[in-house]
This record gives C-alpha cells, structure tokens and sequence, in this order.
C-alpha cells in the first residue's frame, strides 16, 4: 500500500485515516464493474513518488469489491495500477488506448463491458496543461488540451450513454475552473465539465448519474512536478493547512458512484481543503 507522510502532508497538518490510504474495505462496491479512465500513473521521475488520483481510484475501488477496468495510453502505469488491484485480491484488466480518439473510447468501453461481463461505473480521470498566460499559449497548445481535458470527458460520458444501462460515472474537473491561474488553457477545459456534467445527468436520468469531482491543490506526482516548475503552489494558504491526497479524492468519487448517493446528480463536488471558499490564513 502506497503511504502517505502523515507528518507533513506537504503543508504541516496530519493527514487523517482513511486519507492516507490505510484501512480495510467495507465492501461498498461489491459486484460492481468500474472503468477507470486514466487509471495509470507518471511518476514524472520521482524517487519516492506519492500515489496519483487514477491509481488511487484504482486500489480502493478494488479494495471496496469492484471488478476494475484500467485504462490508459500508457500500458506500464496501467499494468502496475492493475497489480495494485489484485493485491486488494479483487479483478483487473488493461486497457491501452487514447482518451480523446472516438474509436479508441468505444474500444474501451465496449472492452471493458466484455472483460467485466457488464460495465455499472465509469470514472473519466484525464488531464493535460499547456502554455503559460494567454500570450504564451499557442493554438496547438490549447486545441491540444482542450482534446484531452474536454474532447476525452464528453465521449466518456457519450459512450457511457450508450454502453451502461444503469449505474455512475465520475468526471474529474479543477479548482483551475473556478480560479484565475497561469494556464489559462487548463482552467477553460476543466470549466467546460460543469456544463458537460449536467448535460450528461439529464440524459442519463433516472438510471444513469453523472457528477464531477473538483480537486484542488493535491499531492500527487504531477502536483509535484507543478511545484517544481513554480514554488508558488506549495505557498498557496489552504484552511485546511495542507494539500490533500489522493485518497481522498479516491474516497469522494467511492461516494459518488455507490449507493449512498444515490440522489445526487449533475452536482460539482469540490474537494479543496476550502481552497476556494477562504480566507486562506
């Protein structure tokens, strides 16, 4: 099992149980069968790298009873997702392919309905950033991560229409929608899911839901490499005096697609540590 320094937590405060990935499951998930887009990991070559919000995903949806596809464009992050899975002694399969190719995402889903003997959950966990400020961001760099960010969450959600009969699916967004941040490109895309999730909910209704997770700061390997690039990010005052976890982003998208949510949909649910609300002291 992947830890978590519970005595820093990147920012000082602890880091309580069950966000450091610790405890056993409770069977939440049980006989359920769960696509995880973007369910790998980059480790963006760090020594020590904290574990990503797709492989978290992953293990504990694992460890809560699911059958678990993961897919992602690179095979080796996937492959040793899925062995994390196993370990949790639950079901995993592999799935290679580009997110944001319409071809590929009906490979995918129609893969994982096969390999799963059915499909119940989705997760749409895919990303990318590009450019720096309006005049340092190109065409290519926008239309690129608009491709990913936003292209790759509405055929997700397109194909999840048309493969699922019954169940949720989880998109994951960014505090970067609703803040003013230097990749403008990045925080466009990511608002776009807002609009993309409530679409999605009324069409899915009343078997289908939709919702979409919003993260804030959170400690994983790619946040690592953004605070290389700028210190800024690990200056940000959070209430919560910390960056959050993986795991817990794992654990509100666990919520979302299981049964105790089951009158939610179309909602936004963010999960920042009250980055956004302030005063940030």
């Amino acid at each position: 099992m992947t830890s978590v320094n519970r005595s820093t937590a990147r920012e000082g405060a602890p880091v309580p149980d069950p966000a450091s990935g610790s405890g056993p499951g409770r069977g939440r998930l049980a006989g359920r069968r769960v696509l995880i887009v973007g369910g790998g990991q980059q480790d963006h070559g760090l020594e020590d790298p904290p574990i990503g919000n797709g492989r978290a995903m992953a293990v504990l949806f694992g460890r809560e009873g699911a059958a678990v596809a993961v897919a992602d464009i690179d095979r080796r992050g996937a492959e040793r997702s899925a062995e994390r899975v196993r370990a949790e002694g639950a079901t995993a399969v592999v799935l290679v392919g580009d997110a944001a190719d319409e071809a590929a995402v009906a490979s995918m889903f129609a893969d994982a309905r096969d390999a799963l003997g059915g499909l119940d959950g989705v997760v749409l966990n895919v990303g990318v950033g590009a450019g720096i400020m309006l005049r340092g961001t190109s065409a290519a760099d926008w239309d690129r991560v608009m491709a990913v960010n936003a292209r790759s969450q509405f055929l997700g959600c397109k194909h999840a229409l048309q493969v699922m009969t019954v169940g949720a699916v989880v998109l994951v967004g960014s505090v970067a929608s609703r803040e003013v941040l230097p990749i403008p490109a990045y925080g466009a895309s990511k608002a776009a899911l807002e609009s993309l999730c409530r679409q999605a909910a009324v069409e899915g209704a009343p078997s289908i839901r939709f919702n979409l997770v919003v993260p804030g700061l959170i400690d994983t390997p790619l946040g690592r490499q953004a605070s290389a690039i700028s210190d800024r990010r690990d200056r940000v005052r959070i209430p919560a005096r910390r960056q959050g976890t993986a795991w817990e982003v794992a654990h509100t998208a666990l919520f979302l697609l299981g049964e105790e949510s089951s009158y939610i949909t179309g909602q936004s649910v963010i999960v920042d540590g009250g980055l956004t609300i302030g005063p940030r002291a």
